[in-house]
């Protein structure tokens, strides 16, 4: 533990107890240390550390930013600053900020945006079930969820327009305009533009 950083040929000799008992201490420490301390320990250990300590460490750090973030905007009606965040959680103001800049692409992440997914036929279920029970708002989410009410949501992208003129019973439509031939359309174009012309 007095070394600078512990790399895997400092412990490469060392047998199955003495490896347990490192991570023993290790993760003691990791859980007593708060800040910069616990960067600086953690980054100490970075190249023994396994993979699943690493994926707990961050489930970690995102577990108590966010529920510290959700008690102080509780508290006091808006996004607490980082350093804030910092001082609620015990991490370092540079881990939290590392943390918020890049939750959103770490796998961790994704797994756990794939256990929301994952529930949303149970969640789908459960408003099924209130509007069935004559819950007028659930079923109206009901149907905008499962697209029954043909709501246009929004950024989705209209590929088909159907545009016609109806000049008395005569309806012009694309599709008429397509069975024209090039002398028809030079003549309506010749119509149009005269009409815009006056």
């Amino acid at each position: 533990m007095g070394l600078q950083k512990i790399t895997t040929s400092d412990i490469e000799d060392f047998n199955d107890a003495e490896r347990d008992y490192l991570a023993e201490i290790s993760t003691e420490m990791l859980q007593q240390l708060t800040g910069e301390e616990r960067d600086n320990f953690i980054n100490k250990i970075a190249q023994i550390i396994p993979a699943s300590t690493n994926e707990q460490i961050w489930e970690h750090n995102h577990f108590v930013i966010g529920q510290a973030i959700a008690k102080l905007i509780g508290q006091y009606g808006s996004m607490p600053p980082k350093f804030v965040i910092a001082r609620e959680t015990g991490l370092s103001r540079q881990t939290v900020a590392k943390h918020l800049t890049g939750y959103k692409t770490h796998p961790q992440y994704l797994a756990e945006v794939e256990q929301f997914k994952f529930m949303s036929p149970k969640i789908l279920a459960g408003v099924c079930k209130l509007a069935c029970n004559g819950d007028v708002k659930a079923a109206r989410l009901y149907f905008e969820m499962v697209g029954a009410l043909n709501k246009q949501q929004p950024g989705t992208v209209i590929t088909e327009q159907n545009n016609y003129i109806q000049i008395n019973n005569t309806i012009l439509s694309q599709e008429n305009l397509k069975q024209l031939s090039k002398e028809q359309l030079n003549q309506i174009e010749g119509i149009i533009s005269g009409i815009g012309a006056k």
